[in-house]
């Protein structure tokens, strides 16, 4: 079944129904997905200039006032208190520098105040076992944070959905975190930058890491639906010969 049947002089164009079809679905997919490339491309680089931004604004003594999620993210954030290592959990498959590893995450009970914050203190490798858990015992007694804060919904690649194991999670859940812990948090988590004997690592991505690869994720994505558009114009085009009738 012909979609068109179109003629010029010894030349035709009478593409088929189910092969347009096909063709028209790769081309929209294709396109859809350049575009949602280009989109995380304009998002981190978004992102990374309101990051820029907060970093030169002052920096924030919290204490004992709950904050609003926007009007902390990015800012620097000063903070005492002591660590509740007790509720301190493990982020598994963190890599840096090609290593697996976890993001160790403790909460920070503020001094003076009745609230806490989740702190990211850093990366630890996962070591030769995974069935023993690498030691991340936190300083005591009450100390200086200072730190950036940031979205505590950011999620990476979940193995087995909503599960926990102990200490360790996928990711973090953090309604579900700070439901279960006795003291209200506020609602950021705190990326340590401080230096600390404690053997973690703190050198945090920036919010535009990646913007390169999207950008040509993107162009790859575009070119193929440009060369999908082309050969269904080129197969469907025809040279009639003198005696076709």
């Amino acid at each position: 079944m012909h979609l068109l049947n179109l003629k010029w002089g010894r030349w035709g164009f009478a593409p088929t129904l189910w092969p347009t079809l096909a063709a028209l679905f790769f081309f929209v997919l294709t396109f859809w997905l350049g575009n949602w490339q280009s989109d995380r491309a304009e998002f981190k680089s978004a992102l990374q200039k309101r990051y820029d931004m907060a970093l030169q604004d002052a920096v924030i003594h919290m204490g004992n006032v709950m904050f609003d999620r926007d009007s902390l993210l990015y800012r620097r954030v000063e903070v005492k208190g002591t660590f509740d290592d007790a509720h301190s959990i493990l982020l598994d498959n963190r890599v840096h520098n090609g290593v697996a590893g976890y993001h160790v995450l403790t909460p920070l009970k503020i001094q003076g105040s009745q609230f806490a914050i989740l702190v990211n203190r850093g990366w630890v490798a996962t070591g030769s076992s995974r069935d023993q858990l690498p030691r991340t015992d936190a300083p005591q007694g009450v100390i200086k944070l200072v730190g950036v804060a940031t979205d505590p919904h950011s999620r990476y690649v979940e193995l087995m959905h909503g599960t926990s194991q102990g200490r360790v999670w996928q990711n973090l859940d953090f309604e579900r975190y700070a439901s279960s812990y006795g003291t209200s948090l506020q609602p950021v988590l705190l990326l340590q930058t401080n230096r600390m004997d404690d053997g973690l690592v703190r050198e945090w991505p920036r919010p535009d890491t990646g913007v390169s690869m999207h950008v040509s994720y993107a162009i790859q994505w575009y070119s193929l639906a440009t060369t999908l558009a082309v050969l269904w114009l080129v197969l469907n085009v025809k040279r009639h010969r003198e005696d076709d009738r």
